[in-house]
């Protein structure tokens, strides 16, 4: 993770906070974006991915918008007045949105950032593995459609046609998934 560039926006009117903010998350490691208005930083998520998005509880709906955007792969943190903490807290918590006190020590702000760097990634890694077992999945159900027609139109067993399938991959030099396709096709023009 050495040498990453991480993508932060940071969602607060507060103005003090923001600074604070802005003198830990330096480039070439971060790359800040501030905005103050929350419509303007829905807008933008939906525009670009960020790794962490940093939100004020402060801010009209702030919380909601946390929530909103812990959907994304981004990991989600939400500043909370600490008389508030667990209230917003416990709201959030089951979406996934790390919360911290406001206003907030230095090495605390530091560890959270830590935390949500660990988060993000991990986001990114069961992220990346979703997309290949939809992939598979996909692929499984293509081929057992292919044994179908072949079952059907040709009168192979299931056995019969699955050797089919892997012959017909192998001598062509295709993916099993390609030779799937082209019988599918091929059948549903008959």
């Amino acid at each position: 993770m050495m040498g990453d560039c991480y993508s932060v926006l940071l969602v607060s009117s507060d103005s003090k906070m923001v600074s604070a903010i802005r003198a830990f998350l330096l480039p070439p490691m971060f790359e800040l974006i501030s905005l103050d208005d929350i419509n303007e930083a829905r807008r933008l998520v939906d525009e670009r991915q960020f790794n962490i998005i940093i939100a004020d509880s402060a801010e009209s709906s702030g919380t909601d918008f946390a929530i909103q955007v812990s959907e994304k792969y981004s990991a989600v943190v939400l500043l909370s007045p600490s008389e508030l903490f667990d209230e917003i807290s416990y709201r959030v918590e089951g979406f996934g949105v790390l919360t911290m006190t406001k206003p907030f020590e230095p090495f605390y702000f530091y560890n959270m950032i830590k935390i949500a760097i660990a988060v993000q990634y991990k986001i990114q890694m069961l992220s990346s593995q979703t997309v290949k077992l939809k992939s598979k999945m996909e692929e499984i159900r293509i081929v057992n459609r292919a044994k179908l027609v072949l079952v059907e139109k040709r009168g192979m067993s299931e056995q019969d046609a699955h050797r089919f399938l892997e012959k017909e991959a192998m001598d062509r030099g295709l993916a099993k998934r390609k030779v799937a396709e082209r019988i599918i096709k091929d059948f549903s023009d008959v």
